[in-house]
């Protein structure tokens, strides 16, 4: 091979590398639970939580940790898909029936956006939220005990302002995997 081809080959493969790299990282999830046409993926990663949401809608999806009563107390993250763009939103449950936006309430916005899409009736949004946050809207999530988890979605509609579809609580040890329904 001459010098132009082999260097040509060289940036081509190393493209290639880089892009299956990001894509086992992308889909790198160590557990799952589903329920309810749901799909909770996840992994610990140091101090944050890598967090992967699947439902069958086409409108919002959702999952809080360690509400206290109902909804009161919970760390909520939400998101959908609207022509190709994902919109996310970190939430603190403010009474047992609703949850308001974190820097509503005084808090900050702590969920990291890693991406989103739309396919075939579902919606997934995946992001990263850290374990122990500065912000008292969030709560701690011990990722070697029990969390209770709360998985929601909308009905097909891209909007925070429509009341869930489906909801379900769940006790997950986020470093076994084990759940209870």
């Amino acid at each position: 091979m001459n010098g132009k081809r082999s260097g040509t080959f060289l940036a081509a493969a190393g493209a290639l590398v880089l892009a299956c790299s990001s894509l086992v990282t992308a889909a790198d999830y160590g557990h799952e639970v589903q329920a309810e046409k749901m799909s909770f993926a996840w992994t610990v990663s140091g101090d944050r939580l890598e967090v992967k949401l699947t439902a069958a809608t086409t409108g919002w999806v959702g999952i809080g940790f360690n509400p206290t009563d109902g909804m009161q107390g919970g760390n909520y993250i939400l998101g959908y898909v609207k022509d190709g763009k994902v919109t996310l939103s970190d939430d603190f449950g403010d009474s047992s029936i609703s949850h308001k936006a974190d820097d509503k309430l005084g808090g900050t916005e702590d969920a990291t956006l890693v991406g989103g899409s739309e396919e075939n009736g579902k919606t997934t949004i995946e992001f990263s939220i850290p374990l122990n946050s500065a912000d008292a809207n969030d709560g701690k999530i011990d990722a070697g005990a029990d969390n209770v988890v709360v998985l929601a979605y909308g009905p097909d509609r891209d909007s925070f302002k429509v009341k869930h579809k489906v909801r379900k609580v769940l006790k997950v040890n986020l470093g076994t995997r084990s759940s209870v329904n």
